[in-house]
């Protein structure tokens, strides 16, 4: 890989960073249905999922407009939205279970 690529990749990994270290929550008032929030988050997974589904396909069929690093880096952030997403559901459960435990 040149060193001009290596600079490429990083650049994208601080902007990627800086994007999620600026993301604000959104509030309409206090009062934000949960469900709407998890399917969103459900559904950025899932599209986050479907582009690097493309990307790869995109590169394996030879398209020349698409590098190995991008490829890597779709894949890993599909991998990382997903293990993240996995954790919440594991954590939801557990505190399911807990208030199911309570006695009334």
């Amino acid at each position: 890989m040149s060193e001009m690529n290596v600079n490429q990749v990083l650049a994208q990994m601080r902007a990627m960073s800086l994007e999620a270290g600026n993301a604000k929550v959104q509030e309409s008032g206090g009062n934000t249905d949960f469900a709407v929030m998890l399917k969103q988050s459900i559904d950025s997974v899932n599209d986050t999922q479907q582009a690097s589904g493309k990307m790869t396909k995109a590169f394996e069929t030879g398209d020349t407009d698409v590098s190995l690093a991008e490829v890597m880096i779709a894949s890993q952030k599909a991998g990382v939205s997903f293990q993240a997403m996995l954790q919440v559901r594991n954590k939801l459960v557990e505190a399911y279970q807990d208030v199911m435990k309570m006695p009334m």
